[in-house]
């Protein structure tokens, strides 16, 4: 896959500068239409279900599940931003929270050292995923896909079908139990990266280069960007990321089992999509990505709460996928329209 340019649908200040009041509006409207969309969910579904969708109860409930998902997002992102795509983000969380437990229980590691061999795990899986899409030469669906298999093969091995249970400390359980003025604490991770992540893929040569080689690699190599480095390091940075949401999913869940992670790849794969298509319209980006989740978060609560069946969320993730690869594809097309 390569990345679109940033500038698909997104207006200049001096392209506004010469439309009147109702073009303007035409213009801008599809760069936030994901966000006023969003909006719109929320009060639609505040007005159809004031006892139950406007409290306290269900924001904590709607941070709580999907900050894990957000963050697999953001994670599926920065290699997407380099023109690439990262499968792992959804086979790697069943082993790293898996382990994240078993090397507890098992093993008898205390849990600040356990999450740092999981981090690290993580990022050697990315660094590994990085070679053979550089080096090897493999496309990275292909490659991801294949080391994900393999990932959750070792998964099924490591834990023999059983759930991985016992007693963890509390410290490992405060690090996704833990509520900070009502909200849960992965809300505020969350934000936190993704404000990081947003300041280095804007504001710093990081993210142009990882943007320039998305766009046209041929081109960046020529500009002398180690494209080889930086497809890398988004790879590691990914792996990192993923094995830090997995660590979050092992204390939430205090259990360990293979069943559990792969049903977050689709989503996690749909907001970096969606991500595509609005804020900075034609190019995966942070704030996108975050809004993409929120849409899925707000869109599946309202709908289970008017007695959705269990299929809904799958349903709802499956048509919204569609529906971002085909408005990020007529973006493109309209981009190459406007050139020529």
């Amino acid at each position: 896959m390569q990345s679109i340019e940033s500038n698909a649908l997104e207006p200049t200040r001096a392209e506004l500068k010469e439309l009147t009041l109702l073009q303007k509006m035409g213009r801008i409207v599809p760069v936030y239409g994901l966000v006023l969309l969003t909006l719109f969910l929320i009060v639609l579904f505040s007005v159809l279900l004031p006892n139950t969708f406007p409290t306290l109860l269900n924001v904590r409930a709607i941070l709580s599940d999907k900050s894990i998902i957000a963050l697999l997002s953001l994670a599926a992102m920065v290699p997407m931003a380099a023109g690439r795509i990262d499968l792992t983000v959804g086979y790697g969380i069943v082993i790293w929270h898996i382990l994240a437990i078993s090397l507890q229980t098992k093993f008898g590691i205390p849990w600040p050292i356990a999450v740092i061999m999981v981090l690290s795990l993580g990022a050697l899986v990315g660094f590994l995923n990085g070679m053979l899409v550089e080096v090897a030469k493999i496309d990275s669906f292909i490659a991801t896909l294949g080391t994900g298999t393999i990932l959750y093969a070792l998964a099924l091995w490591h834990t023999g079908g059983r759930q991985m249970v016992g007693v963890l400390p509390d410290g490992f359980y405060a690090i996704n139990g833990t509520f900070v003025m009502g909200l849960p604490i992965t809300a505020y991770y969350l934000l936190a990266i993704t404000i990081v992540m947003w300041l280095i893929l804007e504001y710093t040569p990081i993210g142009r280069y990882l943007y320039a080689i998305g766009a046209n690699p041929r081109a960046a190599d020529l500009n002398g960007i180690p494209t080889r480095k930086f497809v890398v390091g988004a790879f590691v940075t990914s792996g990192l990321m993923t094995a830090l949401a997995g660590v979050l999913l092992a204390s939430k869940l205090r259990i360990g089992q293979a069943s559990v992670g792969l049903e977050f790849l689709l989503p996690a794969l749909v907001g970096a999509f969606l991500g595509s298509t609005t804020i900075k319209p034609g190019r995966v980006n942070v704030w996108g990505t975050v809004v993409g989740v929120a849409i899925l978060a707000v869109g599946i609560s309202g709908i289970q709460q008017f007695g959705g069946s269990f299929w809904v969320e799958p349903m709802f993730n499956g048509v919204t996928l569609l529906v971002a690869i085909g408005i990020a594809g007529y973006a493109q097309r309209r981009k190459g329209a406007a050139k020529k």
